[in-house]
């Protein structure tokens, strides 16, 4: 038992930072949901304006949570944060504009659901965020 429990703290050690991501990934992207579904279905926002500003709002989340709480970088000022900080919103603008096209797509020409295709959109958009924040917006120094 103890040789199990042991293996599971290193597995847990070894993907702590994906767990971790995954965990704060899915808080930005339920903020992102609740906030489309929010401002299109209730307050009857267009399909795009909604997008982008549920966008906009699970953006500035994420940036915080992977900064400080995933990738446990700690430059808070400088040339570091500010190459941080840029290169993560650049990333989020093209997987922003990646949003705004499958939404675009999915709800305003297919006329399909929009919540269920912004929770699809939000399953593409969380991996290519991954990916781009650990290996090149918060890689750690050699």
């Amino acid at each position: 038992m103890e040789k199990l429990i042991s293996r599971a703290r290193a597995l847990l050690r070894q993907y702590r930072q994906l767990i971790v991501y995954v965990f704060y990934g899915g808080l930005a992207a339920l903020l992102n949901i609740v906030c489309y579904w929010l401002l299109y279905e209730k307050v009857h926002l267009g399909n795009t304006p909604s997008t982008v500003l549920a966008f906009l709002a699970a953006v500035v989340f994420a940036f915080f949570t992977n900064k400080l709480l995933v990738f446990e970088s700690r430059d808070t000022h400088g040339a570091d944060f500010w190459r941080e900080a840029l290169s993560f919103f650049a990333c989020r603008i093209f997987t922003g504009a990646l949003d705004v096209l499958i939404m675009y797509l999915a709800v305003d020409l297919m006329a399909w659901n929009g919540v269920l295709w912004k929770i699809i959109s939000n399953v593409v958009i969380t991996i290519l965020n991954y990916v781009a924040s650990r290996f090149f917006i918060f890689k750690k120094k050699p």
